[in-house]
C-alpha cells in the first residue's frame, strides 16, 4: 500500500476522478495509528471508499482546500491531536516556540480555533456538501464551555464552525455508521441518532421524542431517557449554573446508562447522543492492522521530518481507556472510563512488523494507553452495565469490586521481550501507581524494574497535600510513599541503580501559597530538583477547568481555592523549583506572604537563605544590642 492521496497526481495515479471524503488536518499527514487522522481515512478506506488528505492547508487560500477537488459525500476536520489553543500557548498564555505535529517543528502553520476556521472556509467554497467535525477539539467543546483564553464561556464549537454534525470520542463507530447512510442517499439533516455524534437544530428539526421531552421535561421522571441542562445563556451568566450543567454531562458520558444530553442555545438545540458502545477485542484489532505507512509522508523530508513521530514511530497501543478519574484529565470525555483493549497476538503482530521498519534498533519505546497497566475492566459489572455513574474506581478508595491482576499484561510483555529482534521494551505511558500497590504480587513490579524502565521510570504523584489530591482525584501521599519505597527496595535486590522523575503540578485549584510550600519542603526531603513543572493548564472538558472557572467543586457545589493571578502561579511554580537561582526572589517573596519566614534561613529546614543585605541588617542589629548592652552595664 502507499499514502492515501494528497494531490491531484495522486489521485490519478489510482485512477480515481473524485473523492468520497476529504479529510482536512491540522496536523501534518503522519500515516500512524497513533494519529487520529491515520486511522480514520485508514477505516474508510478500508470499507470501499476513496479518501483523500490536506494537511495543514494554508486558510487564507481556497486552492488549498480544492487542490483535491469538491468531494461527493463530506468533508472531514480535524484540528489535530491536540486542541488548536493547547499547541500555541503555554499555560501562561505565551507562544509556544515549536509544533511537534508540524514538519520541522515550525509553528504557525495552523491557525487559532483551527475547527472554526477549517470549517468556515469548507462551507464557503463546498456549499452543498456536508462537513463533518472531529478530533479532540471538537469533541471537548462540544457543549458550552469555559475557554481559558478568552477567559469566558463560549458556545457550542458547532455554533461557531457551522460543521454539520460532530464526532466526539475517538470516532471509528460513528464514522462508518455515517458514511453508510450518507453513501446510501440519507442527507446530513436527517442523521440525528448515531451514537458518538452530536448535533445542532432548530425545535422545529428536532426528532418528536425530543419535542416531546423539552414541552414536558419538568413533569417527567429524571430516568427519561433524555436530560436538558441548563442553556448557554444560563451557563454563562451563572457559575454555579454552569458546575452544575458541567456535573450532568460529566456523569453522562457512559456507554450504557449515558441520555442523551440537550442544551439550548438562544433558539437552536445542541443535541448529544450517548456515547458509542465499547468495541471489543475484534474490532480493536480491526483498527490496528490497517495498512499504515507508520510514519510521516516523504513530502516532508526536505523540512526534517515530523518532530513526533520520533516518540511514537516504535511505539504500541495497547488499550484505549481510563478509569483512573483524575480530575485535570479530560479522557472522561474522550476515550472514556471503560477499558477496550486489543488482543496479545495483534499487539505481538505489530511489534513484529515494527521490527522490519527502516531504523528499528531492538526497543519498543512503548506497549500501553492512557494508563499502561491498565489491561482490562476494572471490574465484571462493567461487561453489560458500563462504570458507575457516581462513583470512580479508585478514588478516593479502591472500590471492593476492582479487579487488580497484571498478569495478562506481564504475560504480553514476556512475550514480547522473545521476539528475537527485540531488545528491550520499555514502559512510558505511565504506570498508575495506587493501582500497582493493590496488587499483592510483586512480580510484574519487579520485572518493570528488571525489564522494561530505561534508567528512568515517570509517575504522577501531582501533588502530596491532602486537600489539592483530594481536588485532584489523586490517592493520599502515603499510597505515593509506599510505592517510592519499593521501588528503591526492588531495584536495590536487583543491582539496578534506576530512578523515579515524578510528575507535579503547581497552581492547581485547591492549591495555596501553603500547600505549594509544603510540597516544596517535601523535595527539600527527597533531595529532588524537578527540571520541569507544569503548571495547571485549563483545558475544555475537564472536572478542574470547571473548578478553575467557577471556584466551586461541582462534585459537591463547596467552593475551592483557585490561584488566578499571573503572580500567585509564578510562586507556586517558582517553590517546585525553589533551588534554581532565577527563582530566588520570588521565593523569598511568597515564603514572606505565606508568613513562612522561617523556611529563609541557614537551619537544616530552611528553603532558601536570607539576602545578603538582610544578613547584614541582622548582624548590625546584632551589634548595636551587644553595644546597647555594654553601655547599660557600665
Amino acid at each position: 500500500m502507499s499514502f492515501l492521496p494528497v494531490n491531484k497526481k495522486d489521485m490519478i495515479d489510482r485512477g480515481w476522478d473524485e473523492l468520497d471524503f476529504l479529510y482536512i488536518s491540522g496536523d501534518a499527514y503522519v500515516d500512524h495509528p497513533s494519529f487520529g487522522h491515520a486511522i480514520i481515512t485508514r477505516l474508510l478506506e478500508s470499507e470501499g471508499f476513496r479518501v483523500g488528505i490536506i494537511a495543514q492547508p494554508d486558510w487564507t487560500k481556497n486552492e488549498d482546500f480544492l487542490k483535491l477537488g469538491k468531494p461527493r459525500l463530506a468533508v472531514l476536520i480535524s484540528s489535530g491531536v491536540i486542541d488548536s489553543m493547547v499547541n500555541h500557548y503555554t499555560a501562561s498564555k505565551k507562544q509556544r516556540s515549536e509544533d511537534l505535529y508540524t514538519p520541522g517543528g515550525f509553528t504557525h502553520k495552523r491557525p487559532d480555533r483551527a475547527v472554526i476556521v477549517y470549517t468556515n472556509k469548507a462551507k464557503e467554497i463546498f456549499k452543498d456538501v456536508p462537513v463533518i467535525i472531529g478530533g479532540i477539539e471538537a469533541s471537548l467543546r462540544r457543549f458550552a464551555h469555559y475557554d481559558y483564553w478568552d477567559d469566558k464561556v463560549r458556545r457550542s464549537i458547532l455554533v461557531d464552525s457551522k460543521a454539520d454534525l460532530l464526532i466526539y470520542g475517538m470516532g471509528e463507530k460513528p464514522i462508518l455508521e455515517i458514511a453508510a447512510l450518507l453513501n446510501k442517499g440519507a442527507g446530513i439533516d436527517k442523521i440525528k441518532s448515531v451514537r458518538g455524534t452530536a448535533y445542532l437544530a432548530g425545535e422545529k428539526d428536532l426528532p418528536n421524542s425530543i419535542k416531546e421531552y423539552i414541552d414536558n421535561y419538568s413533569q417527567l421522571h429524571e430516568k427519561n431517557k433524555y436530560v436538558l441542562i441548563p442553556s448557554f445563556e444560563d451557563v454563562s451568566n451563572n457559575k454555579e449554573t454552569y458546575a452544575k450543567a458541567f456535573m450532568i454531562q460529566y456523569k453522562e458520558q457512559e456507554s450504557f446508562s449515558g441520555r442523551t444530553i440537550i442544551q439550548a442555545h438562544k433558539e437552536r438545540y445542541l443535541v448529544q447522543n450517548p456515547p458509542p458502545m465499547p468495541m471489543n477485542e475484534k474490532e480493536m484489532d480491526r483498527i490496528y492492522s490497517l495498512p499504515y505507512e507508520r510514519t510521516y509522508h516523504p513530502d516532508y523530508q526536505n523540512e526534517g521530518g515530523v518532530p513526533a513521530i520520533n516518540e511514537i514511530e516504535f511505539s504500541i497501543t495497547s488499550h484505549r481507556g481510563c478509569y483512573g478519574g483524575c480530575s485535570f484529565c479530560a479522557l472522561n470525555f474522550h476515550q472514556g472510563r471503560i477499558i477496550q483493549k486489543r488482543s496479545k497476538a495483534s499487539i505481538i503482530n505489530e511489534a513484529k512488523k515494527i521490527t522490519w521498519l527502516p531504523g528499528f534498533k531492538g526497543y519498543i519505546h512503548d506497549v500501553g494507553g492512557p494508563t499502561a497497566n491498565f489491561r482490562h475492566k476494572s471490574c465484571k459489572k462493567q461487561e453489560d452495565k458500563g462504570v458507575c455513574k457516581d462513583k470512580q474506581c479508585l478514588y478516593p478508595n479502591p472500590c471492593k469490586n476492582l479487579i487488580v491482576d497484571h498478569s495478562e499484561y506481564l504475560s504480553l510483555l514476556r512475550e514480547l521481550r522473545d521476539i528475537p529482534e527485540i531488545k528491550k521494551v520499555f514502559i512510558r505511558s505511565g504506570i498508575r501507581y495506587d493501582y500497582l500497590m493493590l496488587d499483592e504480587k510483586d512480580d510484574f513490579f519487579t520485572e518493570l524494574c528488571e525489564h522494561h524502565v530505561s534508567g528512568q521510570l515517570k509517575v504522577a504523584p501531582e501533588h502530596v497535600v491532602q486537600r489539592v489530591l483530594d481536588k485532584m482525584g489523586k490517592p493520599n501521599r502515603k499510597v505515593y510513599d509506599k510505592f517510592v519505597k519499593k521501588f528503591y527496595d526492588i531495584n536495590q535486590k536487583l543491582g539496578k541503580e534506576q530512578y523515579l522523575v515524578p510528575y507535579l503540578i503547581s497552581s492547581h485549584p485547591g492549591s495555596d501559597l501553603n500547600a505549594a510550600i509544603e510540597l516544596a519542603q517535601y523535595l527539600k526531603d527527597l533531595n529532588y530538583t524537578p527540571q520541569q513543572v507544569q503548571d495547571f493548564y485549563p483545558t475544555p472538558g475537564t472536572l478542574s477547568t470547571c473548578m478553575f472557572y467557577t471556584g466551586l467543586d461541582p462534585r459537591e457545589m463547596k467552593k475551592v481555592y483557585v490561584p488566578k493571578s499571573a503572580k500567585e502561579k509564578a510562586m507556586q511554580r517558582a517553590l517546585l523549583q525553589y533551588r534554581k537561582k532565577e527563582n530566588y526572589h520570588i521565593v523569598v517573596e511568597a515564603l514572606k506572604i505565606a508568613g513562612r519566614e522561617d523556611l529563609i534561613g541557614f537551619e537544616k529546614n530552611c528553603l532558601v537563605k536570607p539576602l545578603k543585605k538582610e544578613i547584614k541588617r541582622k548582624n548590625n542589629n546584632t551589634r548595636k544590642r551587644k553595644i546597647d548592652k555594654r553601655i547599660k552595664i557600665k
